[in-house]
């Protein structure tokens, strides 16, 4: 076959994006489980014959950056025993590429003439895997075996058969078998169709041609990143992000990443970085990999695309035994949140000297939990509070979004509706809105984080995972603020209050829970933000009077508030000379 030309290459690529999606709506309009037929906590994508993913357009970035890795598992496991009909399915992150237990993934292989050509694949956040606590999230989990299900690389389907043995076994270690049915073949349905996709599309330059298509897409990939980080100035640039906490008491521990840039390539070296903890908040190698392809595309820029053709020019070095490369069994069921969240914003502190015109401010951690138990008809639900999601640091350019879910989705998790929300759970939500100074002030805001407070009708079990409780978790630019911290309280039906641990699973009878999120970092000072957009914010309620003067130094008066010129200007050289001397 002939090469193919820079516009039949784009549209290579845009046609494997869109079969993405379409295995993402297909998944959407079929599960069960409102995480993902609500929320969209899954992800698609495509991998070569050799297991490179050369399209992930489809669902959450952490989920498919490491993708590759459970494609080389299934390839090694399964080499010369793969054949047209075959679906595998994987989740553990020590032997088969996973993130973590809950994010099963489908790999489904796509043949042309007999001959594999290439594999779709959903990897999905399920709604329950068995283990210490409802929902995944097991806060007091010790080890990985505190977690749910372990599954290596198994074929779950040979040649069109469904391995009966296998899907009982699976859903027998599930509190939520009927979901978990659900949704297990809504997984098989989306690769399927994909599969038939891909299939279509190789048949007219057969499977030579798709495969040079998506060596070119592999290799354009690589430029495309050697152009971006050529712009940089070479050197060895350091960022960091911290834990305190590890589930069970206060500790002081750290994500180092020490970036290096080179004509070449990039080295993220993980040395300095703190030892495994106690508790769930450690990554998989496959989980870190997926974190530094974020946090390097998200930073260097969009016009990348996101395949395994970045890798080849990126080395991660991670020390076995530290937060980002644990070893059994440690748990690590908050990987893909923290220590995610944690590794990327390294990333982002680390190159944000070298271009700061592309820094990004940090994102505050969540402070919601899980909710399970029954519902009035004897259902068992899992229910995840994602009304309240923390705000998104600021950008030159553009305020952050006031609510936009954890730093790792980026936009891929839908928040739920609440008329869904009610009719899915026993719930009443009371409240959902912007917090009022809630984001960190700059010439461009950081997002606002949002409260939301929820009726529980009926005795339930929490699982408490209040990352963002704690310190102020995001950090300003150039100049911008940090946002403040988040929380969770609860009152019961005879007025009395609780205030819930940071971490840990308890059981409690019926109740009003109120999720504060903290907001995102601003960017640049916030002296340069013009009053009149400071005054929009006031009259909007995402900041309140006296924030719009102690913060941006801008004052307002009069009954329909106006801004003062002149006092804002007094105002303003007031607050600079105590920001220098300080």
């Amino acid at each position: 076959m002939k090469a193919i030309d820079p516009i039949s290459l784009a549209l290579g690529q845009k046609q494997l994006d869109h079969i993405c999606r379409t295995m993402g709506w297909v998944m959407a309009r079929t599960a069960r489980s409102p995480i993902f037929s609500q929320s969209h906590d899954f992800s698609c994508f495509i991998g070569s014959k050799s297991g490179q993913v050369v399209s992930q357009a489809d669902g959450i970035p952490i989920h498919t950056g490491g993708g590759g890795i459970a494609l080389t598992r299934l390839l090694e496991t399964f080499e010369g025993r793969i054949h047209p009909g075959d679906c595998f399915l994987a989740n553990d992150p020590y032997v088969a590429g996973g993130n973590h237990l809950p994010d099963f993934t489908v790999m489904r292989p796509v043949f042309l003439n007999e001959a594999l050509i290439g594999f779709t694949c959903n990897r999905a956040h399920q709604s329950d895997i068995g283990g210490g606590a409802a929902g995944t999230y097991n806060p007091k989990a010790e080890e990985i075996f505190h977690e749910g299900l372990r599954i290596p690389v198994i074929k779950l389907v040979s040649k069109g058969e469904v391995q009966d043995d296998l899907w009982r076994l699976i859903l027998l270690n599930s509190r939520t078998p009927d979901l978990l049915d659900g949704d297990l073949r809504a997984m098989l349905g989306s690769t399927e169709i994909g599969a038939k996709r891909v299939h279509d599309m190789a048949s007219p330059m057969g499977g030579e041609g798709l495969n040079q298509l998506f060596t070119l897409l592999l290799d354009w990939a690589e430029e495309s990143f050697l152009a971006a980080i050529r712009k940089l100035k070479p050197g060895t640039y350091v960022g960091e992000d911290f834990f305190d906490h590890d589930c069970f008491e206060p500790i002081e521990a750290r994500i180092k990443a020490a970036i290096t840039i080179g004509a070449d390539g990039v080295l993220v070296d993980f040395a300095g970085t703190s030892p495994q903890m106690r508790g769930f908040k450690n990554s998989s190698l496959a989980n870190t990999r997926s974190a530094v392809l974020f946090g390097l595309v998200s930073f260097l820029g969009a016009h990348i695309p996101r395949n395994d053709g970045v890798f080849r020019r990126v080395r991660v070095e991670a020390p076995e035994g530290s937060l980002v490369n644990a070893k059994p069994p440690a748990p690590v069921t908050s990987a893909t949140t923290y220590p995610a969240h944690q590794i990327i914003h390294a990333i982002w502190q680390a190159l944000s000297p070298t271009a700061p015109e592309l820094s990004c401010a940090g994102w505050s951690r969540i402070s919601h939990c899980n909710t399970s138990g029954t519902d009035e008809s004897g259902r068992y639900y899992v229910a995840y509070q994602w009304l309240a999601q923390p705000g998104a640091g600021a950008v030159k350019g553009r305020d952050g979004f006031n609510v936009m879910g954890q730093i790792t989705t980026l936009g891929g998790l839908a928040l739920p509706d609440v008329e869904d929300f009610e009719t899915s759970y026993p719930f009443i939500v009371e409240c959902q809105e912007f917090v009022t100074d809630g984001g960190g002030a700059g010439r461009y805001r950081g997002g606002t984080g949002a409260v939301a407070t929820v009726k529980v009708r009926h005795s339930a079990e929490y699982s408490f995972r209040g990352e963002g409780n704690g310190n102020p978790t995001s950090f300003g630019v150039l100049g911008g603020h940090a946002a403040g911290v988040g929380s969770c309280s609860i009152k019961f039906e005879d007025g009395s209050s609780y205030a819930p641990p940071r971490f840990g699973v308890e059981r409690l009878r019926p109740l009003t829970l109120t999720i504060k999120a903290a907001g995102g970092g601003g960017f640049g000072s916030p002296y340069q933000r013009p009053p009149e957009e400071v005054l929009n914010d006031v009259l909007d309620g995402i900041v309140s009077r006296e924030n719009a003067e102690a913060d941006y130094g801008v004052v307002l008066t009069g009954k329909d508030l106006y801004v003062d010129e002149q006092a804002t200007r007094v105002r303003r050289q007031q607050l600079k000379k105590v920001e220098s001397s300080t």
